[in-house]
């Protein structure tokens, strides 16, 4: 068996599969990278520690990505909320995600509201906000006793 093009980023599975839930109809591809299109901008409207404001294409946004699983675990996504807005190209996606910190040990609970354009069934802008206090809470949170590094 072959590893999957996508294997390093299976801690965001959940992530990807909400969004794609979200997106369904107006994307085609199977993996949320594949949903990309090269030149895609994403804004991040919130200020954290390590995390650009704004990445440009996406081999860039898979760059930054690529280190995530070895910090938080994802292992559920759902309220998923899509709104669809008077211009056809954008859909809002409000959805929470669950996992933990691999560090610590400590629950991860996220909020998010994301803002996607699309064109010719490509991503081409996403605008990202999330509970950055949520995310820093934990980030900077002790260790839960009796856990440690765990997948």
């Amino acid at each position: 068996m072959t590893k999957s093009r996508y294997a390093d980023f299976n801690a965001l599975n959940p992530f990807f599969d909400i969004v794609l839930e979200g997106l369904t109809g107006l994307v085609d591809e199977k993996h949320f990278f594949d949903t990309i299109g090269d030149d895609a901008v994403f804004d991040f409207r919130y200020d954290f520690p390590g995390w650009p404001r704004t990445i440009r294409g996406r081999a860039a946004l898979m760059e930054q990505f690529s280190g995530y699983g070895s910090s938080i675990k994802l292992h559920s996504a759902d309220g998923l909320v899509v709104h669809r807005s008077l211009d056809s190209r954008v859909v809002i996606l409000e959805y929470d995600v669950h996992g933990t910190i691999l560090a610590t040990g400590v629950s991860y609970e996220n909020r998010f509201s994301s803002v996607i354009t699309i064109e010719n069934r490509k991503i081409v802008h996403w605008r990202d906000y999330m509970d950055s206090l949520a995310a820093w809470t934990v980030l900077s949170a002790k260790t839960v006793p009796g856990a440690g590094s765990r997948a």
